[in-house]
């Protein structure tokens, strides 16, 4: 800065308002926080959302948390954690293409999935037996009030905006939202197909001619295909989302993940342990809320919430411990 007294992030700010695009949020103009901060000299507001996240406990608990195949042998199977590095970089590259905010997109798509259940969707199906149950929502809850020991990260309005609808469901406030919204689609959609291949699920030849004539025949044609058409479909437009074509077929090889990946029994055949576990610690810490850690007592919540907050944050080998250590005789000596 050469004796200047302007501060590097005011320079970054200067950088997003010349070059980012007119639909581009940017970080000098955020809606703010619920309890307002000091300014950083270093990083703007979505730069330091994104360290809040990237160097949070639930962050790194991801690494723990399945994916789609429960419980797999191999190394090489996704994980929550690796997902969620395929989202933010398919994340970053679009926006980059667009000239967004890469810095606020890469905030979202670390946080999406902050709040997903042990066991993925098979502890999410567990919880909805007993009260309603959203990732999406959790992982909002997570960053608002679960994390710093209850405190909360104390986001910003976009960052916390994309995180709660990331899903089909939602409708984000910004473009960088959007562009997480469909990388999150296209992530799982793509790296499921490849560990589906790698679990003998399915054969590539299976994908219906017609996707892999569209898309392409291989992982990386496909990922670039549906990259390059958001791209191309969104640029210097107010809105991040695939052309028509691309959308339609897009879903409809979701359909196609949905009636021959995710319900095969390959990746069915273990869940229903999973549900029963979850299940069974959901009823034993509504029954016994001393159990739960204390650093859940000062929530202002019911002990049913407080439940589902502590189960959520586990990982699936926790609460394999957990469940083991209740049902399971311990040793002793006399």
């Amino acid at each position: 800065m050469d004796g200047s007294n302007k501060r590097y992030s005011d320079v970054t700010h200067e950088i997003e308002s010349k070059y980012l695009s007119k639909y581009a949020t940017r970080a000098a103009e955020t809606k703010g926080r619920v309890s307002p901060l000091e300014p950083d000299g270093l990083r703007t507001d979505f730069q330091r959302d994104r360290d809040r996240i990237l160097h949070c406990k639930a962050f790194r608990r991801l690494k723990h948390k399945t994916q789609v195949f429960l419980s797999p042998e191999g190394d090489h199977y996704r994980t929550r954690l690796t997902h969620t590095l395929e989202v933010s970089q398919i994340a970053r590259t679009i926006s980059r293409a667009l000239r967004l905010n890469e810095d606020l997109t890469e905030a979202i798509a670390l946080g999406h999935d902050l709040g997903h259940t042990p066991y993925g969707h098979a502890g999410e199906k567990a919880l909805n037996k007993f009260i309603h149950f959203e990732h999406n929502e959790q992982s909002l809850r997570m960053v608002d009030k679960l994390e710093y020991d209850g405190d909360g990260m104390n986001l910003c309005f976009e960052v916390r905006d994309g995180i709660l609808n990331h899903t089909s469901r939602g409708k984000p406030a910004t473009l960088e939202g959007q562009v997480v919204a469909w990388s999150d689609r296209i992530a799982y959609i793509n790296h499921d197909i490849d560990d589906a291949v790698r679990a003998g699920v399915i054969k590539e030849t299976d994908i219906p001619s017609e996707f892999r004539e569209l898309f392409g025949q291989r992982h990386a044609a496909r990922l670039n295909s549906m990259i390059l058409d958001i791209i191309k479909n969104s640029f210097d437009k107010p809105y991040a989302r695939p052309s028509e074509v691309f959308e339609r077929e897009i879903m409809r090889l979701r359909k196609f993940m949905f009636d021959n990946v995710y319900s095969s029994p390959v990746a069915k055949a273990e869940e229903y342990k999973a549900v029963d576990m979850i299940s069974f610690l959901y009823r034993y810490y509504t029954e016994n809320p001393n159990k739960i850690p204390e650093e859940f007592g000062k929530m202002d919540s019911t002990v049913e919430q407080k439940t589902v907050d502590y189960i959520s944050m586990m990982s699936d080998n926790y609460a394999v411990r957990c469940f083991t250590d209740i049902t399971v005789p311990k040793n002793w000596n006399k």
